[in-house]
């Protein structure tokens, strides 16, 4: 096993934590871009999120939740990957070790500029640790930094050639405008045999960018090779159907984005604004 295998081997579930804390992506917007739909959108954090339009550009960071909030997320002390720490002083791992679990607290009670605080000078004297590198890219990602983003996101899988956050890194090239940047990552994501949730969400960033080119019979292809009927629908699912319900209306099959957002909101009624969405289906009819 070669070295970069070798730290992917070794690595824990530390990242997949931060991960969930993202839940990532900016599925594709609506024909109503005042309506479009934000799943767990990085520029906006609400116990619901709310339909923004897509933003062109990174918005402001969003208001840091209120902090009684913290005794609601306990985090054990993450345990470091070897690779990155070798020669460190037991002491100073340790250190080390207790900052991320603090950023992790902030990162997933939703405190992304206070996790920012403590991550920003670690990120800066461990760039061979992976697991800073992923949670400050995370956390730069969530406040809208995309570039930024992108490099911390570019060094985590440079450092263990893990492909978990791709779909992260090219939702931050979709910001970017950088199409043909998520097209790559979506070629290395589905030939990597990634888990269900990561290629999906993988799938979801492609399939934007290929309507973000003015392809979106294209994009639905793609949507509709993902996993439309799974037997125990989770939120991924969920992002995916609405996704592609979106292009339905959008490219005027009104049928086929009515079938598609009642699927979703009989899975978990008052999904973002389904609700409304059928409503407004509704009323304009076949």
């Amino acid at each position: 096993m070669d070295e970069v295998a070798s730290r992917a081997a070794r690595r824990t579930d530390w990242g997949g934590v931060a991960r969930k804390g993202a839940s990532v992506l900016r599925p594709i917007p609506g024909a109503d871009r005042g309506a479009a739909y934000e799943a767990n959108a990085p520029e906006r954090q609400s116990p619901r999120p709310q339909p923004p339009p897509m933003p062109e550009r990174a918005e402001p960071a969003p208001q840091a939740a209120p902090r009684s909030r913290r005794a609601k997320v306990r985090l054990e002390v993450p345990e470091l990957d070897p690779a990155g720490v070798r020669g460190m002083p037991s002491s100073e791992r340790q250190r080390l070790a207790q900052r991320l679990r603090e950023a992790g607290e902030d990162f997933l009670a939703e405190r992304f500029g206070d996790a920012l605080v403590t991550l920003r000078p670690l990120a800066s004297r461990y760039g061979a640790v992976a697991e800073v590198q992923e949670l400050y890219g995370l956390t730069l990602y969530r406040l809208g930094r995309w570039t930024a983003a992108s490099h911390r996101l570019e060094q985590y899988e440079k450092l263990t050639g893990a492909v978990d956050q791709l779909p992260v890194l090219a939702d931050c090239y979709r910001a970017l405008g950088r199409l043909n940047d998520v097209h790559d990552v979506w070629d290395r994501l589905r030939n990597a045999d990634p888990d269900a949730q990561t290629i999906t969400e993988g799938r979801i960033v492609a399939a934007g960018a290929l309507a973000d080119e003015g392809r979106p019979r294209d994009a639905i292809r793609l949507l509709e090779a993902g996993p439309l009927r799974p037997k125990r629908p989770q939120e991924h699912h969920l992002r995916l159907w609405y996704a592609l319900a979106d292009l339905y209306d959008r490219m005027g099959d009104l049928q086929k984005a009515r079938r598609g957002f009642t699927r979703i909101d009989t899975v978990e009624p008052g999904f973002v604004d389904v609700q409304d969405r059928l409503a407004a289906l509704g009323s304009r009819g076949d």
